[in-house]
């Protein structure tokens, strides 16, 4: 279980401008996810960053399109349960946005850059932490395995088992997701589902044989409002038809249509029951041909015993460095759905705060640096 923090601590070195320009040569990368080179580019500059430090690493390496993932381990406790420190270097932004759109910049305490709040910031700081223990000469009780994946905004489709075979060797799990509403951090997520809804109807002269269609577009509209009523903010469900296409052209009845739709709930209970509503649905007319594929893409993300045991240990921490810590239950999805479903205590939102993922004013916060990072440092220290 977590230790209550004792008075000595080893943060007195930690520097805001260091942490900012590590943090900015990170962001000057530019990393989408689709562009797999790129991502692995980064992957093997952090690779370097940790090696210098004495980690000892292993790269796997990337399929399907993707980058690579970096596994760097603490030198000692080898072959104990520890702590997993689990991160991701890709962002949502494609190349050109540092140039044109969000260029890596200081405004007052805003810090702005593509990808730097989501998540680069957080992964950075995770490294700072690890660096400040070596350059003091100290060990924490627990071995420490930082996991850096390449993919995890499209689902982390290729690094999911390496996550999951790593948080089973864990006791706990920090995730470096940026913080949220002012720096709390994120004990709860929904979990997320993925599904296709794809109908075949029969094409006809939109004007001689009318009669004689059956329009897969008529029918994606009932099922887009059946669907859309799942939605139920009572028990936390939402349902979204977030993409439809259907039809060939104007004069012909829709012989085919289908909808991409995101489902979100915030337990196991619900996602098998959503999951089963939605994988049953049928067609109103006979004759149209339905097909749905899909299901759940990350488990939900409790707040059990062991969460809430982790986040208070979080509290005591961050009352020892002199601030109040908050949490938040989320109803986005991160690697830490993956790890806490798996029962290991898991702990998210532990980067750097500030606002506007995936947007174009994507920011951290300069005065969060060093706390966020002495946090991470003290939950290194102090777990047990």
């Amino acid at each position: 279980m977590p230790d209550t923090p004792s008075a000595a601590s080893n943060l007195a070195t930690l520097d805001a401008e260091e942490l900012l320009d590590g943090i900015s040569r990170w962001v000057e990368a530019e990393t989408p996810t689709s562009d797999g080179a790129a991502v692995t580019g980064l992957i093997a500059a952090a690779e370097g960053e940790w090696r210098r430090l004495g980690a000892k690493t292993e790269r796997v390496a990337g399929r399907d399109g993707f980058g690579d993932h970096l596994i760097a381990r603490s030198p000692w406790g080898e072959g104990e349960k520890g702590i997993l420190v689990l991160s991701h270097l890709d962002t949502v932004h494609p190349h050109g946005t540092l140039a044109r759109a969000n260029p890596l910049r200081r405004e007052g305490d805003k810090i702005y850059g593509p990808g730097i709040y989501d998540m680069k910031a957080g992964a950075h700081l995770a490294f700072a932490a690890y660096r400040h223990l070596v350059r003091t000469g100290h060990r924490t009780v627990l071995p420490i395995t930082f996991l850096i994946v390449s993919e995890e905004e499209v689902g982390s489709p290729t690094s999911r088992e390496i996550i999951e075979r790593e948080a089973s060797k864990a006791k706990y799990v920090l995730v470096t997701e940026p913080a949220r509403d002012g720096g709390r951090v994120v004990t709860a997520r929904k979990g997320v589902g993925r599904f296709t809804l794809n109908l075949t109807g029969r094409a006809a002269h939109a004007g001689g044989q009318h009669q004689k269609g059956r329009s897969a577009v008529i029918e994606l509209a009932r099922q887009v409002l059946d669907i859309s009523a799942m939605t139920d903010y009572a028990r936390g469900i939402t349902t979204n038809v977030g993409v439809i296409s259907g039809g060939t052209v104007p004069n012909t009845v829709a012989p085919e249509a289908s909808a991409e739709i995101d489902l979100r709930v915030p337990t196991p209970e619900l996602a098998d029951e959503l999951t089963e509503r939605l994988l049953s649905l049928k067609p109103y007319d006979p004759e149209i041909g339905l097909e749905m594929l899909g299901g759940m893409n990350r488990p939900p993300y409790v707040k059990d015993a062991g969460v809430e045991a982790l986040f208070k240990q979080a509290r005591r921490c961050a009352a020892e460095l002199g601030f109040e810590l908050g949490d938040v239950h989320s109803g986005g999805g991160s690697d830490g759905n993956f790890t806490a479903a798996l029962g290991v205590p898991t702990l998210d939102g532990l980067g750097a705060d500030g606002d506007g993922a995936h947007t174009l004013h994507e920011h951290i916060l300069y005065s969060s640096l060093v706390p966020r990072t002495a946090l991470m440092l003290r939950l290194l220290e102090t777990l047990r």
